[in-house]
């Protein structure tokens, strides 16, 4: 008798489940098995894979023969092959860890904005580095009126002073 791993398909139409099974080559698809030694759902992310490799490895020892989709499916366990390139599917979070989650983040910081963090801190950055650049030509005109002024005053004092104003006497004093 001719054995043969294959895949006996299960699940509804569009969503396919397979169940890995030994079957003699001359049965029907999804007709009577020997033993089923696994199963495999492609439309999970990451695809699910469940083989029991001790039941594969007896049943390629007596002489089954994979089909190329088990195959495959033996190499990716590491069934055959010996590497296993399985990836896993990340731990679902539970309903409360996600709820305790959210409550957090919703008393952390009150939001006045509906703005993010980053989008807050880039609105702050161009309004700082204009004040920054502001500020420098501001000086620069404040000190440029003063040294106008200043100017302005000292031929103002000579000639007060040249006449014996009192009031000129009197800030020449204050200022030394």
């Amino acid at each position: 008798m001719a054995v043969k791993i294959r895949l006996k398909r299960m699940g509804k139409i569009r969503t396919p489940f397979y169940r890995v099974v030994v079957a003699d080559s001359r049965t029907k698809r999804d007709g009577r098995v020997i033993e089923e030694i696994g199963t495999y759902n492609p439309k999970a992310e990451p695809s699910i894979i469940t083989i029991d490799g001790e039941r594969a490895q007896y049943w390629l020892g007596v002489g089954a023969q994979p089909t190329e989709a088990v195959t495959a499916l033996l190499k990716i366990t590491g069934d055959i092959g010996g590497k296993n390139t399985m990836k896993f599917a990340d731990e679902k979070r539970s309903k409360e860890d996600i709820f305790q989650d959210a409550l957090k983040e919703l008393h952390s910081e009150p939001k006045s904005d509906a703005v993010t963090k980053k989008a807050a801190a880039k609105k702050a950055e161009p309004k700082a580095d204009e004040a920054k650049a502001e500020e420098p030509k501001a000086e620069q005109k404040a000190d440029e009126a003063k040294a106008d002024e200043a100017k302005a005053d000292e031929p103002a004092a000579e000639e007060a002073k040249a006449q014996g104003d009192p009031v000129a006497d009197a800030a020449d004093e204050a200022k030394a």
